[in-house]
């Protein structure tokens, strides 16, 4: 009999198609603590921190018939639950996700049975949605991962706990399993996993600048080291963008600036490593908008923004050529949700993104 809390698992290893094989089920006891609760509340706090048991799954099972006592009897309508009742929670079959397996190349950069580290390219969207329905990061998940994944909320599919945007490159973790993806989201809830994006900004975000130290949002912690703490929500008028407003998500960027690109004496591009405390939508991208150093190459938050000296030349040229937001996501670090081992990945500089700080280097 397991404990308070504990799950067992159980489900032939491949029941013949038709067969009425008994469906995974978790199976929990109520202890003298809960006893005279409702039921569901009762089971909710029993299977507290096991993945795949939320409140929500549990009030969907018990209108469901699905939870039942060892001998297949269901509760009573407003059953309370007794010291010593076991109660068995059939959770649903994995069911095919909508979005479809696809052949498409993957740069695998970890891989083990819980979860996988890849290095994504600038153009590939994370998760299929209007516009973008199929190849995705997911549809080539689905396709290199294949019975690997054992399922996230109830189905087949990939567990995507964090997200970014279709022309940034670089790392990003993806759940195999749901105990994977209920540790990973724990981390990212608590601003724990390490996150590290190289970008090439408009302009010298510069410590001494009055302008940008009189910004409300804006802290020095250290020469050409920001702390942005900006709150970012949609924009009023145009639902695909985001915006620094008081009523948002909070939301801290910090920024320094690593290299700085001059076209003779005048300062006019660099090179920054934007770290994140939090995640929100565009983020880094909003965040440099907001303190007047837009990402080189952003359509959204830098179009018109800036421009290069004409002392810049050639590299001048370079960067207002390139053809997506110059952001990458280099350095991602967190603690493995099933060892417990603390593990960390960089990303080289891609092509696009190398050939365009040469140019920099090159002509400053």
């Amino acid at each position: 009999m397991n404990g308070p809390g504990d799950i067992e698992w159980e489900e032939d290893d491949a029941p013949a198609q038709g067969s009425s094989a008994e469906a995974p089920y978790a199976e929990l006891e109520v202890t003298e603590a809960l006893a005279g609760e409702r039921l569901d509340k009762a089971l909710a706090r029993l299977a507290e921190g096991i993945a795949g048991l939320s409140r929500s799954r549990i009030a969907e099972a018990l209108a469901a018939g699905r939870v039942t006592d060892p001998q297949g009897k269901a509760p009573a309508p407003k059953t309370r639950a007794a010291v010593g009742q076991v109660w068995r929670i059939a959770l649903p079959a994995l069911t095919d996700p909508v979005p479809q397996p696809q052949a498409i190349p993957l740069d695998v950069v970890y891989e083990d049975a819980s979860l996988i580290v890849v290095d994504k390219p600038a153009g590939m969207v994370v998760h299929p949605a209007p516009g973008s329905p199929d190849g995705t990061l997911v549809n080539a998940l689905l396709h290199h991962c294949g019975d690997s994944l054992s399922g996230i909320g109830g189905e087949r599919r990939p567990g995507i706990v964090h997200r970014i945007d279709k022309d940034t490159s670089g790392l990003l973790v993806v759940a195999k399993t749901e105990a994977a993806h209920a540790g990973l989201a724990q981390q990212f809830a608590a601003h724990s996993i390490e996150r590290a994006y190289a970008a090439i900004l408009w302009g010298v975000p510069d410590t001494a600048d009055p302008r940008l130290m009189g910004l409300e949002a804006v802290t020095a912690e250290g020469p050409g080291q920001l702390r942005i703490e900006a709150p970012i929500a949609r924009h009023p008028s145009d639902r695909k963008r985001m915006a620094v407003r008081h009523a948002g998500r909070h939301a801290v960027t910090r920024l320094g600036v690593e290299e700085v690109f001059r076209a003779g004496s005048r300062p006019w591009a660099v090179l920054a490593r934007c770290r994140l405390e939090t995640g929100r939508t565009h983020q880094i991208r909003v965040h440099a908008a907001h303190i007047g150093h837009p990402l080189v190459g952003d359509p959204v938050y830098g179009s018109g923004r800036r421009r290069p000296p004409a002392e810049a030349a050639e590299a001048g040229e370079a960067a207002l050529g390139f053809q997506r937001q110059a952001l990458h996501a280099q350095t991602l670090g967190f603690t493995h949700p099933v060892t417990g081992d603390v593990i960390a990945f960089e990303s080289p500089l891609p092509e696009d993104f190398a050939g365009l700080l040469t140019d920099l280097r090159r002509d400053a």
